[in-house]
């Protein structure tokens, strides 16, 4: 029943948040926001099978909801805007924040949370100077969002997650060559990032 009602939830927050696509990628029409209203229901409600109702649920779905359509403007246009990455900083923070209140040793997770988001973005910001063709400014920014939810279920997330990004990317970034048959040209690594994310987050609620 909770899955139900997170992927009813999803679906509305998908297609509410459709048209702010439309300055930065144009519009993706019917089908488009269609599809991406399905995503968002389908993520929320993954996460109302696994963990289930836990008061880390709304951080969750919040991240389910933002996170498809991050994916949706990377996937379209390469890009990850500040005005939907920024923001998500505080947003989640508060929402772990409030979870802590109402979660059995709250204040370690949070603390973790804190933690990962620090880890992973600095990891993310090493590699954007170390190999700036391969991580852009906007995948940076997101790792620190994602380091927050990571970080709240432990290291062993934080690693499945990091883990899980890079073997996705990695089988993207294959495909990529054999289909352009050439190096040449980027690929978006968001959807890669939060792909790998929703898995550590499954296994690890698991």
């Amino acid at each position: 029943m909770l899955a139900f009602v997170l992927f009813v939830l999803g679906f509305a927050a998908g297609s509410l948040l459709a048209p702010l696509v439309v300055p930065y990628a144009g519009d993706v029409g019917r089908r488009g926001r269609l599809v991406m209203a399905v995503v968002a229901g389908a993520v929320s409600a993954l996460f109302g099978w696994r963990p289930g109702w836990s008061p880390v649920l709304p951080a969750l779905v919040y991240l389910a909801a933002v996170g498809t359509l991050l994916a949706f403007i990377d996937v379209r246009m390469k890009r990850l805007p500040d005005r939907f990455t920024l923001p998500s900083y505080g947003v989640v923070a508060v929402l772990l924040a409030v979870a802590a209140a109402f979660t059995g040793g709250g204040l370690r997770h949070f603390e973790h949370a804190l933690i990962g988001m620090a880890a992973l973005f600095a990891l993310y910001a090493v590699q954007a100077f170390a190999v700036p063709s391969g991580i852009g400014l906007g995948d940076v920014k997101l790792s620190g969002v994602l380091g927050l939810v990571l970080g709240w279920f432990g290291a062993r997330a934080w690693v499945t997650g990091l883990l899980a990004t890079y073997l996705l990317g990695g089988v993207i970034a294959v495909g990529v060559l054999v289909v352009r048959r050439t190096r040449k040209g980027e690929f978006p690594f968001g959807p890669s990032m939060l792909a790998g994310t929703l898995v550590a987050l499954l296994a690890a609620a698991g």
